[in-house]
């Protein structure tokens, strides 16, 4: 059944499909606001065919070529190089500008509702959605598995899905080329510790240190653990806590700054070449209204301090609330202490305990993600933003924000107070006066959280990745197989019709997630990268699956993606900055107060055998393990359980820095605290340096495209200064 179309215009593609239930035809109600809201398209300059299955109706939408001159007299600027496929048409419109203008019509507020998502909701349309068309080349070259090490065509998906999906392929594919000297140097400084995976003398002593127990761990712990035990350990944290850690966190900061200053000028070399450099956000929204509306009243830049004080208040309550997660996390690791000594060997409680809590963690992050964007869309929608697109930019701040404290409170936690608040032996800090608090492993806090980061990184680029792909990939399947059971449809246009109504949904923030999942991969791969160094590796191999399955989601899976047009990635640009700063204070606090780097030097150059001078047939760290483990009496412990089978220990040692008698910090502890901040400062205003330095020496816009942009201006200015010539 065919309504108001014509002969030129029934040959011609259809830009849109929306899609209702064949039972709505029951309900007069809905049968007249489908009506009216067709009809209302209709007067707006659109032309629909009607269709239907055994379960569906489906209304084909096509906009009238006046909407699209319209659009091409308000703006009056080129749309860039016209796409291979168009060459033989110059006068036709980008396929992606028309789904463009569609999309934002069908979107905007109609008299029979107030969107289409209001229909939706009423149950009068399912859904609407432009259609895949020509996506064979992509298909063949860029959306198979195969094709995982060859160059991304960004003119083909710009022509097809827009700029701003080009431009997300285009950061991808050039931050996965940088993390390959990273993952190298991190890889070299990760494989040096092999080196001297026998030859350090802080694991020869701890290997050989029988005679040496450890006070007992937990309340369910009621043994002395000789410290040779943990040789293992020793030895594996060597392999990441080493004097190459420092050199491998300035390197850090000095990439990440790299990083962003070529992408700036690989960005403008883009954006010149696809002629958007005159394109402005702002006008073409202003030109969509006008399309949509020719009454539409500017709405103009307004401020309110009650609704800053509201979001400001809720945003910090939130935060609170995830701060609090971490804590709860805390708990859960002293419960499970408590659980665990009666079902594992004691020598396997801490591991399943750090194990077990990265696991609650990154379950704990997947519902946290489900709660924030709740929360950041409600508050977006508070604040009444202007436009969509600083609707867009308010909630990428108010959501990574809220994603950051879920991802990394634990971290922090781990990093810079697990173990520093639990006392001593003697007198244990308690969890609400029952529970001990959880120590740090015995070789060591950096353990923990190499164990924490390799787990967390490991699942999300692991499961994240297997459930992206194998998610939308099964609800195909039984989409398709419930059509199948349903009959064929007849005729090519419905059969097509149904194909793309069979893949899988799309919204407004399936762009925006991947970007934010990419923006949390670029904070575990540059902030705690001093107590992982293996991260880079890790994202590298992860985005060489990740853009290849993004391509073939877009194309094979999902519906059409509705093409933006955009000439950089928005405010993703200042997130990155920020983790880059970020990056710097955390790495320099790891090293400083995490890290056995401090106290290893300090003793090496004022306490230890080469505090005169070195030695050759001395090793400088002689002596280390007994200098730092202070000495705690078993007849002090005021647990009388905790002295059973101890008849043969008198004193066992513990991780900190105390004295024998009263358990006081002593002399060195305040030497070496000194020490840890002033290296902090000194770590961060040279890191610092380094990013003002590159940031200064690689210019955000080739001089290249600046002469270009220059030229252009010149030869327009030329152009109209003959024009005049010629019309005196």
């Amino acid at each position: 059944m065919e309504i108001n179309t014509s002969e030129t215009e029934a040959s011609e593609q259809w830009d849109y499909v929306l899609v209702a239930d064949l039972r709505t035809q029951r309900n007069p109600r809905q049968v007249h606001q489908q009506q009216q809201f067709l009809e209302e398209l209709k007067t707006k300059g659109f032309y629909y065919k009607v269709m239907e299955d055994q379960e569906k109706m489906f209304f084909g939408i096509r906009a009238d070529s006046r909407l699209f001159d319209l659009y091409c007299t308000l703006l009056a600027e080129p749309e860039g190089p016209v796409p291979r496929v168009e060459l033989a048409k110059p006068t036709l419109i980008l396929a992606t500008t028309r789904i463009r203008i569609v999309h934002f019509i069908l979107s905007s507020k109609m008299a029979v509702a107030d969107t289409f998502q209001d229909l939706v909701k009423d149950g009068v349309f399912e859904a609407m959605f432009p259609l895949h068309k020509g996506e064979e080349d992509l298909k063949k070259k860029w959306a198979q598995w195969g094709n995982m090490f060859q160059e991304q065509p960004l003119d083909d998906i710009r022509d097809y899905f827009g700029e701003k999906v080009a431009l997300y392929f285009a950061w991808l594919c050039w931050y996965t080329r940088m993390l390959v000297p990273a993952a190298v140097v991190g890889l070299i400084i990760f494989l040096s510790g092999f080196s001297l995976f026998d030859a350090s003398q802080i694991s020869k002593e701890i290997c050989e240190a029988h005679n040496i127990y450890m006070c007992p761990r937990g309340d369910g712990s009621r043994r002395y653990q000789p410290l040779s035990e943990t040789c293992t350990f020793a030895k594996l944290t060597h392999l990441f806590d080493n004097e190459g850690t420092v050199v491998f966190a300035i390197f850090m900061a000095g990439w990440a700054t790299v990083f962003l200053e070529i992408w700036k000028r690989k960005r403008a070399h883009v954006v010149l070449h696809w002629d958007l450099y005159g394109w402005d956000e702002d006008q073409e929204e202003m030109a969509l209204e006008l399309i949509n509306c020719p009454d539409y009243q500017l709405p103009l830049h307004q401020h309110s301090y009650v609704r800053s004080t509201i979001i400001l208040i809720v945003s910090l309550l939130m935060i609170c609330l995830l701060i609090g997660m971490a804590h709860a996390l805390v708990v859960y690791r002293v419960l499970a202490v408590a659980l665990f000594n009666s079902a594992f060997p004691k020598k396997q409680v801490t591991t399943a305990v750090v194990v077990t809590g990265a696991l609650v963690q990154y379950v704990t992050i997947l519902i946290m993600t489900k709660i924030n964007k709740y929360v950041a869309l409600k508050l977006c929608d508070f604040e009444k933003p202007r436009t969509f697109s600083e609707r867009e930019s308010k909630f990428t701040v108010k959501f990574f924000t809220l994603q950051f404290f879920a991802h990394f409170s634990s971290l922090i936690y781990i990093a810079f107070i697990l173990g520093r608040i639990n006392g001593h032996p003697g007198k244990s800090v308690r969890l609400l006066g029952v529970w001990k608090l959880e120590e740090c492993h015995l070789s060591g806090c950096m353990m923990d959280l190499f164990l924490q980061m390799a787990i967390i990184m490991g699942l999300k680029q692991t499961l994240s990745n297997c459930m992206e792909y194998l998610g939308p990939w099964l609800a195909h399947k039984c989409r398709s197989m419930r059509a199948k059971l349903g009959g064929t449809a007849q005729g090519p246009v419905l059969r097509h019709w149904q194909q793309n109504y069979l893949l899988n949904p799309v919204n407004t923030f399936s762009l925006f997630d991947e970007f934010m999942e990419m923006m949390i991969q670029y904070g575990f791969t540059t902030i705690f990268v001093a107590a992982f160094p293996l991260a880079p590796l890790l994202a590298f191999f992860s985005n060489l699956v990740e853009i290849r399955l993004d391509a073939i989601k877009m194309v094979r899976l999902q519906r059409r993606l509705v093409p933006r047009k955009a000439k950089d990635i928005g405010t993703w640009l200042q997130v990155l900055e920020i983790i880059g700063v970020l990056a710097v204070i955390a790495n320099g606090m790891v090293i400083a107060f995490t890290s056995e780097f401090i106290p290893r030097m300090l003793y090496k150059y004022r306490y230890g055998p080469c505090r005169q001078g070195a030695h050759a047939a001395v090793d400088c760290l002689t002596g280390y393990i007994n200098y730092t483990l202070p000495v705690f009496y078993t007849k002090d412990f005021q647990d009388p359980v905790e002295k059973e089978g101890s008849e043969n220990v008198t004193e066992c040692r513990y991780r900190d820095y105390g004295n024998a008698q009263d358990h006081n910090f002593p002399e060195q502890s305040w030497v070496l605290l000194a020490i840890r901040l002033a290296f902090l400062i000194l770590f961060e205003h040279v890191a610092l340096c380094i990013k003002l330095i590159a940031a200064w020496f690689v210019p955000d816009i080739p001089q290249s495209v600046k002469n270009k942009v220059l030229e252009k201006k010149d030869q327009r200015l030329r152009e109209k200064m003959r024009t005049r010539s010629t019309d005196v």
